[in-house]
């Protein structure tokens, strides 16, 4: 066993029901119980059992893969949210495994796990094309906020940019471009940009942008959202006879083209 500081894995050797470790994680938001699937390539049975078993319990449907062959091909066939991907596996590393399915034009988010955790592995994995990485020992409750960020960002079926009218915002290079004219955001103003653009001609709260945006519980009557909305503007509608963000007094904000 790879680590003993994985609380569901010490469960399952202790013989107390894993599922209890995740009893903190159960209420699910509507953004999981969209039923996401996730592929766990991990050699570790126990380890990629235990993994699964947390995932399941928080609303996902998890395959659970041992190679990285098997990975390689099971990610290629069918179509994942997200897979969790192990650098040190039997047949080829985790590496590989993810620089192979980025050349296939696999544009599923991974995150990479490992128990080697120098800058350099990390630059390695990052650079093979994998979104995030998380050394191991680690918490399963941040492993599960990772893959919720991640799937935050977009769907595996979906290509690198989002489109509104004549505005793309390139989720890669994290650049918004609209008639020609191309933006920097910060991470903030990228993150409330992409979410905006994903609910498009919906009236979205202050406390619904927070509690997406800011991931946090969110104080409505903060005036951070309005300062990163004015941003945004002055960015992306600046030049256009056709603004696309607009206010809903009393309710919040609506992005998309007014007729």
């Amino acid at each position: 066993m790879k680590s003993m500081r994985y609380g569901f894995i010490s469960n399952l050797t202790t013989g107390v029901h894993p599922l209890r470790s995740f009893q903190g994680f159960l209420r699910i938001s509507s953004y999981e119980e969209q039923q996401m699937r996730a592929l766990i390539v991990e050699d570790n049975p126990k380890m990629a059992a235990a993994l699964k078993t947390g995932l399941c319990a928080n609303g996902f449907v998890a395959d659970a893969i041992h190679t990285g062959f098997e990975g390689e091909e099971a990610a290629a066939a069918q179509e994942y949210d997200v897979v969790i991907l192990d650098l040190m596996l039997p047949d080829r590393d985790g590496v590989q495994v993810c620089r192979n399915l980025r050349r296939r034009s696999i544009r599923t988010p991974i995150l990479m796990l490992t128990a080697l955790s120098s800058t350099d592995d990390k630059v390695a994995g990052l650079d093979a094309g994998a979104d995030d990485y998380l050394a191991k020992p680690f918490e399963f409750e941040e492993l599960l906020a990772r893959v919720r960020a991640l799937l935050r960002r977009g769907t595996a079926s979906e290509g690198r940019t989002v489109k509104c009218d004549d505005l793309e915002l390139d989720l890669y290079t994290r650049v918004a471009k609209r008639a020609e004219e191309s933006f920097e955001l910060s991470n903030k103003e990228f993150a409330l940009l992409e979410y905006l653009m994903r609910n498009p001609n919906r009236v979205l709260s202050r406390t619904q942008i927070g509690e997406k945006v800011w991931d946090m519980n969110f104080a409505p009557e903060s005036n951070v959202i309005d300062v990163y909305i004015s941003s945004l503007r002055k960015k992306v509608d600046r030049q256009s006879v056709r603004p696309l963000i607009h206010t809903v007094k009393n309710a919040g904000y609506r992005f998309g083209v007014v007729d």
